[in-house]
């Protein structure tokens, strides 16, 4: 139950943050939070920012759970849990974003420098503007209306601004999983706002099982006038990524809960080889993204990837690693009538006036890793879906309308 008149207050509240909203994309645009397989740094000095933010707008209650990484000059990769206390302390209602970006890709694509985000056509532009700043700051900003308002909700308020999302969350949620287990409790409404449509009519609850794959070739070098005298691993490994595509045929069981219906198997990442053009490699790196259906084991499907390998290796002379970066089996899905998926359904059907709907998607998200331990969560925002694309964007309406439905929702009472 929702106290109308309340509501109402935060609403209007939240209507008027609009300004500082917009600011604080700007903001946290500036501050590149890049994995270091991205050749970043990590996500400290963004995460320092929002600790400092968070700070000035009234959060008393904060803590930054550090995890170890030796690949960052600073040693750690942030992340950040903030409270609202509630009057019952037993549950909490968490919303869970995270703070890490992916690269700008071919800053020729871009209208304006990625890292300095602009309003244009009410939408703010900039990478990480809409992944995941957009629910990252209404999270913020509807819990800051509570406390602006002077209101104390039933059941504690947790914002978790996390690490290490777009490269597996072994610095993030995983982290915060094993060394905090503490902090989430099986009864807790968690949502995850990193996956939604443009109407905000879907509630993600099932995700599709992801293996990501290091493909390493080894031939021999040598100079590209005698290709006899070496051997072409870029070549051997072209005729792989060719073969890969048998997976399709492979694993090719249909289920419409999902979008799209079927496993995926896509070539993405190519890493340098040599240097020059007439230079034959003797080594070749590329990476493959596998979205499988939950239904197949995913050994399976890796030794199925393995015996395609041993056929180039035998055709070519070449030898083949193949290294999982990330193998997470989808877990079960999230009950269709759990109180996190109700919960959601009823802040949709005020603030936006539509009917929303649990499914599935062929993604991932980090919300696999709450599944993973059971517990119930669910996926849910209203965007565009500009993540990783160049001139990235967030409709400034989405902000501050999910904002207003995270608000709804941290007000819940039993």
């Amino acid at each position: 139950m929702i106290d109308t008149e309340l509501f109402k207050r935060i609403s209007d509240r939240i209507d008027t943050y609009e300004n500082e909203m917009i600011e604080l994309q700007k903001s946290l645009t500036a501050i590149p939070a890049l994995a270091p397989e991205s050749g970043g740094e990590g996500e400290h000095d963004k995460a320092r920012f929002l600790v400092e933010y968070l700070r000035s707008r009234g959060f008393d209650e904060i803590n930054v759970v550090n995890a170890p990484d030796e690949r960052v000059s600073s040693g750690v990769r942030s992340n950040i849990i903030a409270f609202v206390p509630g009057s019952n302390m037993n549950k909490t209602i968490w919303i869970l974003s995270h703070i890490d970006v992916v690269p700008p890709g071919e800053l020729g694509l871009w209208d304006a420098p990625p890292y300095e985000g602009y309003v244009k056509d009410g939408r703010v532009f900039g990478r990480g503007t809409e992944d995941n700043q957009q629910d990252l700051v209404a999270s913020l900003f509807a819990a800051k209306a509570l406390i602006d308002e002077g209101l104390q909700p039933e059941f504690q308020v947790g914002l978790a601004f996390v690490a290490d999302e777009e490269t597996g969350s072994t610095k993030g949620l995983e982290y915060l999983l094993e060394e905090r287990s503490d902090l989430f409790k099986k009864d807790d409404l968690i949502i995850v706002p990193d996956f939604g449509n443009p109407e905000g009519t879907l509630i993600e609850i099932a995700e599709k099982s992801i293996l990501w794959l290091r493909i390493k070739t080894k031939g021999l070098q040598c100079h590209a006038s005698r290709p006899e005298a070496g051997n072409n691993a870029f070549r051997a490994a072209s005729h792989l990524i060719v073969a890969l595509d048998g997976l399709y045929d492979s694993f090719d069981r249909t289920e419409p809960l999902y979008h799209p219906p079927v496993s995926t198997f896509e070539p993405t990442k190519k890493d340098g080889n040599v240097p020059n053009v007439n230079t034959i490699p003797g080594e070749d790196v590329f990476f493959l993204d596998c979205r499988v259906l939950p239904f197949y084991d995913l050994k399976e499907v890796l030794a199925e990837i393995r015996t395609m390998a041993d056929a180039i290796e035998d055709k070519f002379g070449v030898t083949i690693e193949i290294t999982p970066v990330q193998m997470v089996q989808a877990p079960p899905p999230t009950d269709e009538e759990a109180p996190v998926v109700e919960a959601l359904k009823e802040a949709i059907e005020k603030v936006y006036r539509i009917s929303a709907v649990p499914g599935g998607i062929g993604g991932g998200t980090v919300a696999a890793h709450f599944r993973v331990k059971r517990y119930p969560v669910a996926v849910w925002s209203k965007l565009d879906s500009m993540a990783h694309q160049p001139n990235e964007s967030c409709r400034i309406e989405n902000m501050i309308g999910n904002a207003k439905v995270f608000a709804h929702i941290m007000m819940r009472k039993e």
